[in-house]
């Protein structure tokens, strides 16, 4: 195994921890390479070298020098503050907003059993402060960042709140039948596709032979709803794990959480399967399977940017050619690769930047910040300040985007 493959794999199993297909590109590892990660980190980061991140950067595409002070809040539509991390102030790039973020730690319930936990801070769009809210085990924020969806602290919940981002109240409840641990609204916004599981798939073991945590396995996904956000109606959908539980490693196996998400026209549902061919699975509302769509196949359901707002570029897998710490941008059309800085790519700024996670040179891998990146540019802007300790290290955040 390479050098870019050591790195690639321990993106994945970063992206399998996010949970959503959709949202949200890093909660526990892939286990399908959990055998493999302590020497793969190791090996990547001594090995991989990496591009640096500017600390005095020219304005994107405006020809201007700009020499940037910590907490900068740009004129030209970026709000940056590479001071702050976990961030306490806004941080935006064109009509893409970090609309929350989330502490993930690891809760110790007795001797064998754990649960992974989120802590949310949601933006105050007033302050334009990130304020905490403990509240709530999961928190999907709509486009135009007026509602999110919410579930409660015991997952999988019985009810999906609907919170008005302005108040800080739940405007309406939507109960469900089927017990709820993942959300991801449409990209219109007008409908949301909530993930059912039998158990918590947050719950965490013991990891034979070590002091360590792991998903319990296998997943107990059941289904999705599909339903409409201003009625509060919709509809379940049974679906087939299509694992043998005696063989947790085959051709069926999806991780613990493996939540689904709409395509970006909002005609299917997916979700990933990271040991499947494909790598992905497409359902249409109702729950029938279906062919992977042509428009979809280059999808990659662990990179969290997904599709550009027109639907024709879709951001790729870790590449790591030309620059180290860089990605791949895909014509969905076509197939033709493009590759651009950032080690993970998160969320699109219009089509042609985006938001990623980046690292300094001779740094470690998982030392990351926020940087806006563009197609074309060498350069990069700093949004935010340095994540602090390894993967899986207490007090990492993880970012929530949203459009405006």
């Amino acid at each position: 195994m390479n050098v870019d493959e050591l790195v690639r794999d321990a993106l994945r199993e970063q992206a399998a921890e996010q949970g959503s297909a959709g949202a949200g590109l890093a909660d526990r590892v892939l286990a399908l390479h959990r055998r493999r990660r302590t020497r793969r980190i190791a090996a990547a980061a001594a090995t991989a070298a990496v591009v640096a991140v500017a600390v005095a950067v020219p304005l994107l595409d405006s020809g201007k020098d700009d020499v940037r002070p910590s907490g900068v809040v740009r004129q030209d539509g970026i709000h940056a503050h590479p001071d702050q991390s976990p961030p306490r102030d806004l941080i935006s790039a064109g009509d893409t907003t970090l609309a929350a973020y989330y502490v993930p730690r690891t809760v110790k319930l007795s001797a064998g059993h754990a649960v992974w936990q989120r802590t949310y801070w949601l933006l105050d769009r007033k302050t334009r402060t990130y304020v905490k809210d403990t509240r709530w085990s999961y928190v999907a924020v709509a486009p135009g960042m007026r509602t999110a969806a919410v579930l409660e602290r015991t997952l999988p919940a019985s009810r999906i709140g609907l919170l008005d981002l302005d108040t800080g109240k739940v405007g309406r409840w939507i109960h469900v039948d089927h017990g709820v641990a993942g959300l991801a609204f449409s990209h219109d916004g007008g409908r949301l596709v909530a993930t059912t599981y039998g158990e918590n798939p947050d719950q965490r073991v013991r990891t034979q032979g070590s002091d360590g945590w792991g998903a319990k396995e296998p997943s107990s996904r059941t289904g999705f709803y599909v339903i409409d956000v201003g009625s509060g109606n919709g509809s379940w959908s049974k679906v087939d794990l299509h694992a043998d539980p005696n063989d947790p490693m085959g051709a069926g196996f999806i991780n613990a959480r493996q939540d689904f998400a709409f395509s970006h026209d909002g005609r299917y549902v997916w979700a990933g399967n990271p040991a499947g061919d494909i790598g992905k699975q497409f359902y249409e509302p109702g729950g029938r399977e279906i062919a992977v769509p042509a428009a979809e196949r280059y999808l990659e359901w662990y990179v969290d940017a997904q599709k550009s707002p027109s639907g024709r570029l879709v951001a790729g897998d870790f590449a790591g050619e030309k620059w180290k710490t860089s990605s791949w941008i895909v014509d969905s059309v076509t197939g033709h690769r493009t590759e651009v800085h950032g080690q993970q790519l998160l969320a699109w700024v219009g089509e042609k930047s985006l938001i990623a996670w980046d690292i300094i040179p001779g740094s470690n891998e998982f030392h990351q910040q926020l940087v806006l990146v563009t197609v074309g540019s060498d350069k990069e802007v700093p949004l935010s300040g340095f994540r602090l300790g390894n993967d899986g290290a207490a007090g990492r955040w993880e970012p929530v985007f949203a459009e405006r």
